[in-house]
């Protein structure tokens, strides 16, 4: 799991610490994913170079991938967490995604989509996959694991050479 940040902190939260990580595992009702965890102790949340992710299916955005902002983290302002407005309960709640995971990316469109952790197939303790929310909000599976999302991420000028833009 190499992913590389940009310099820009805005989405960064404080250093992580165990404690941060056990609170939002208690107010999320879920354990997070251990890579997901690992690469927060190494950034807590960031802008990806590579933000841009394949799929096999069309979106309103793409015809054949999805591009993320920034991946969040634990704590401060921009925490999955937080009660703040920003959060994966409040972002689920104000947005109406289905109630199957946390919130883990923030996305171009401001909330109109959103790529969540899904724990509905195995349960609030299991390695969640990771899923697409689109404006019509269907969850569409884009990986089966936090790690596998990690690796699939490119850089979004595959995609614009492709298209010709």
């Amino acid at each position: 799991m190499n992913i590389i940040f940009e310099e820009d902190d805005f989405y960064t939260g404080p250093q992580l610490e165990a404690p941060m990580v056990q609170r939002a595992e208690y107010l999320l009702g879920v354990r997070l994913p251990p890579a997901y965890i690992d690469l927060l102790y190494r950034r807590n949340g960031g802008v990806p170079r590579s933000r841009c992710c394949p799929t096999e299916f069309g979106t309103t955005w793409a015809p054949d991938h999805i591009q993320i902002s920034a991946i969040r983290g634990i704590g401060g302002e921009w925490g999955i967490e937080t009660n703040s407005g920003l959060g994966s309960a409040d972002m689920i709640a104000e947005w109406g995604y289905p109630d199957v995971g946390v919130v883990i990316c923030d996305m171009p469109s401001a909330g109109h989509d959103a790529v969540m952790l899904d724990y509905s197939e195995s349960g609030p303790q299991g390695e969640p996959a990771v899923i697409y929310i689109d404006e019509d909000r269907i969850p569409r599976r884009i990986a089966d694991s936090f790690v596998e999302f990690l690796e699939l991420l490119v850089a979004c000028d595959r995609f614009a050479e492709k298209s010709g833009e």
